[in-house]
């Protein structure tokens, strides 16, 4: 996608859905969980997917775009299915996929940033660093053994602006 624009929209619809998938996900997994402590964790987490998904919402109604309906078809039927599954697959593995699904969202976030800025959106950049930072304190939450830098595990996110310099 050469026009930045299209691309912003591309990741943008992308994220949206996800986090509906992601906050559905959560859901299930933090009704599964017994501990006090935990359980008000993900919760938390669930809702600030919900949040971000309101936030993405937002910047796609401000450029006039739509969600994809095929789209949040799949994602919500997704989002069900692991939370669903959180129920039954004991506790590693909902913990590792949220892990691996956070780590990709916050490259999402970044790119979608560059793309803003480049798109001629720059008062989104701010909102999705935010965002990025947020999916990298979820990230940090899932107790998973952690790649090392070869392994392509991102590093922590920079309190930077998404100008290009």
């Amino acid at each position: 996608m050469g026009n930045p624009l299209e691309a912003l929209t591309a990741i943008l619809r992308l994220a949206y859905s996800g986090e509906l998938a992601a906050a559905l996900a959560y859901r299930g997994h933090w009704k599964s969980v017994r501990d006090p402590d935990e359980r008000a964790r993900i919760r938390q987490i669930e809702e600030e997917e919900w949040h971000h998904r309101d936030l993405v919402g937002g910047m796609l109604a401000r450029i006039g775009m739509a969600p994809s309906s095929a789209r949040e078809r799949r994602a919500g039927a997704v989002g069900r299915a692991l939370g669903l599954l959180c129920h039954v697959a004991g506790w590693l593995a909902p913990m590792y996929g949220a892990g691996r699904l956070e780590r990709r969202n916050i490259v999402e976030y970044e790119i979608a940033a560059r793309l803003a800025v480049r798109a001629g959106r720059p008062e989104f950049a701010d909102c999705l660093l935010t965002m990025a930072e947020v999916e990298w304190d979820h990230e940090q939450y899932f107790p998973l053994p952690r790649p090392d830098a070869s392994a392509g595990g991102p590093p922590p996110p920079v309190a930077a602006t998404a100008t290009e310099g």
